[in-house]
């Protein structure tokens, strides 16, 4: 059974987080917050008490052998996002991909790139029904 802790769902303000930490690397709170404070208005306090929490739930790992401290997500991208996914798939979409797919589609448009990404994966997945 998986713990308590890798179950944690990170909230907004937790991805927002993570969405730096993955960009960049691992990262003091300080890089965090410059690069947030860039965009939002964010306290640094408030990035480091998240970051601290983040911790606690399993979303980042801390190496306190440096000063300052420096984190790194616990997961990758990909399998947090693919979490993430299953969960919203299960409870607002009956399990059906299709249809989850059909409604991300009709609210925004995908670039030329994902357009082509999204046919080679569905002729894989076609090939291997075959």
């Amino acid at each position: 059974m998986p713990s308590k802790k890798s179950q944690c769902k990170p909230t907004a303000a937790e991805l927002s987080i993570m969405g730096v930490i993955w960009e960049l690397g691992p990262c003091t709170v300080r890089q965090v917050f410059k690069y947030l404070s860039e965009s939002q208005d964010i306290g640094y306090t408030t990035v480091l008490k998240l970051m601290q929490i983040m911790t606690d739930k399993g979303l980042l790992e801390r190496d306190t052998s440096v000063r300052p401290q420096v984190f790194k997500a616990s997961r990758p991208q990909q399998q947090t996002q693919r979490q993430l996914l299953r969960e919203l798939l299960d409870r607002a979409f009956d399990g059906s991909p299709g249809n989850l797919v059909l409604q991300a589609l009709s609210i925004r448009k995908c670039s030329p790139q994902e357009r082509r990404e999204i046919r080679e994966l569905l002729d894989q997945l076609e090939q291997k029904d075959a």
